[in-house]
């Protein structure tokens, strides 16, 4: 199995998100979603695509004449990848910060709150 791939940036993210959300792409459909949200070049995603191959962020499949590329691994992995490095950079390891940070962000539901609920004392249940 290769190594994990590194963190994603910002704009391998962008590509990574519409991949998860497609599944596997052209370069040209992949453009074509990020540019309905803002000004970007066909070669600009093309480019980042190839240096995310190279990291192992995307998968490359070249049997076609369009190449065609997919996420090597799941939106759930990679979330919980960047979740952790956040945890440990700007919480200390501390998940309580974590998660008074998140919540402080931005209003919460209280359906999103019963969730967050639902789900602690989930895992809690799950814990040795």
């Amino acid at each position: 199995m290769q190594p994990d791939p590194p963190k994603p940036t910002e704009a391998e993210l962008e590509i990574l998100t519409v991949l998860w959300s497609r599944g596997p792409a052209t370069v040209r459909d992949i453009h074509e979603v990020i540019a309905s949200r803002k000004p970007t070049q066909y070669t600009t995603v093309l480019k980042q695509l190839q240096i995310m191959a190279e990291k192992g962020l995307v998968n490359r499949d070249d049997t076609e004449r369009s190449h065609i590329y997919e996420a090597s691994r799941p939106m759930v992995w990679t979330q919980s990848q960047l979740a952790g490095d956040l945890l440990h950079r700007a919480f200390k390891g501390s998940a309580r910060e974590l998660m008074m940070g998140a919540l402080s962000a931005q209003k919460t539901s209280k359906r999103e709150l019963a969730e967050l609920r639902r789900m602690l004392d989930q895992y809690e249940k799950e814990m040795p």
